[in-house]
């Protein structure tokens, strides 16, 4: 599955140096605005402990992750609505990506500059969410003059839509994103078609000093404040350290400094991790002995639809499925065992796909 999870945010507040940890990638990090002109893409391998388990058990000749596609988009600067800056190019890069990550500057340091001279993390967000919400009433506004038009032959549906597309005009007017605009089913395809920057799901990244990595500092605990009501998650990681942490070669010296540093893991798992979830996504997984693999579905998805990640032909013959829970798989330690003890189900084309299902389809094409 091609998803995109977008890093956001005002230029010069660590956004490259987060997806050079992210991704190991060697995006240009320097400090002065726009550094990032085009978006620097890479994929990223979710964490997930149970493939590890499962590759224990299994011995497979190979372990395959599943991954989520991570862009790092040129920063934001107010009028960008209006094409200062990289304002055109950003709003366009953003539209593309599937869930965003915004990530604002919770430190202080004089040597690294602030795009409007002080740090202010509320007024940074708030000038990303103005422009923001700006491009998106354009949008709108363009697309409720083409229904109104339609709407002039008395066509009671084409009026419906205009006066439904009216509402969300409203709603973005009172500075209230499009994610928490409730869209009833007439319109959900015309509210998808406008591709909205604000209805896409977010995740705030405040990164900090070391010292605030822990406990975070006033500028994490103002910020907290203010999206309090958005219901979106709130991480602190520090980009430094993430950045120290990437240049490490073992996963042993890496283990040595998180414990140094009093972390349990890198702040970049949890950043990964929480990208999944605010993409709607689950993971199911293969074993066998040539391979132990994790696959990316949406929460909700069913037998078919889940065989069908794997290859087109596996959902268009889908007989069965043969499941077993990832708990279950564990505690007795093999499939056989599993079978033995009656713990492998047999599933049709309802079954939905829960997270951690160990799969096998059958299928006949």
């Amino acid at each position: 599955m091609a998803l995109k999870c977008g890093i956001v945010g005002l230029p010069n507040v660590g956004k490259s140096t987060l997806f050079n940890a992210l991704t190991s990638a060697k995006a240009l990090a320097a400090n002065y605005p726009f550094a990032t002109k085009e978006p620097n893409i890479g994929m990223i391998t979710v964490p997930d402990t149970r493939l590890d388990e499962l590759s224990k058990l299994v011995n497979p000749q190979k372990i395959q992750p599943t991954t989520i596609e991570i862009v790092d988009i040129a920063g934001l600067i107010k009028g960008a609505s209006q094409g200062e800056g990289l304002g055109n190019q950003f709003l366009a890069n953003i539209r593309e990506v599937d869930a965003i990550i915004h990530v604002v500057r919770c430190f202080d340091d004089t040597n690294v500059v602030h795009v409007d001279g002080s740090v202010d993390p509320v007024r940074d967000k708030e000038i990303i969410d103005t422009e923001l919400l700006l491009k998106d009433l354009e949008t709108v506004e363009k697309r409720l003059d083409k229904q109104k038009k339609q709407a002039k032959g008395g066509d009671k549906l084409e009026a419906k839509r205009a006066a439904g597309i009216e509402k969300i005009k409203e709603h973005l007017e009172t500075n209230n994103p499009a994610r928490t605009f409730e869209v009833d089913d007439e319109m959900v395809e015309i509210f998808n078609s406008m591709m909205l920057l604000t209805a896409k799901p977010i995740l705030y990244v405040c990164n900090v000093d070391e010292s605030a990595v822990h406990e975070g500092n006033d500028y994490t605990a103002k910020f907290k404040e203010l999206v309090a009501n958005e219901n979106a998650e709130v991480i602190l990681i520090s980009a430094g350290i993430e950045a120290d942490i990437a240049e490490l070669e073992s996963k042993e010296e890496q283990l040595e400094f998180l414990t140094d540093m009093g972390l349990e893991e890198p702040g970049v798992n949890r950043v990964i991790q929480s990208g999944y979830k605010l993409l709607n996504l689950i993971t199911y997984f293969t074993a066998g002995e040539k391979e132990v693999r994790a696959w990316t579905i949406e929460v909700g998805t069913k037998a078919p639809g889940a065989a069908g990640v794997i290859h087109t032909d596996f959902e268009k013959g889908f007989i069965r499925a043969e499941v077993i829970k990832y708990n279950d798989f564990i505690a007795l330690g093999s499939e056989q065992a599993v079978k033995e003890a009656g713990k492998m189900s047999v599933e049709g084309k309802e079954y939905v796909v829960g997270d951690g299902d160990v799969m096998h389809f059958r299928f006949n094409v």
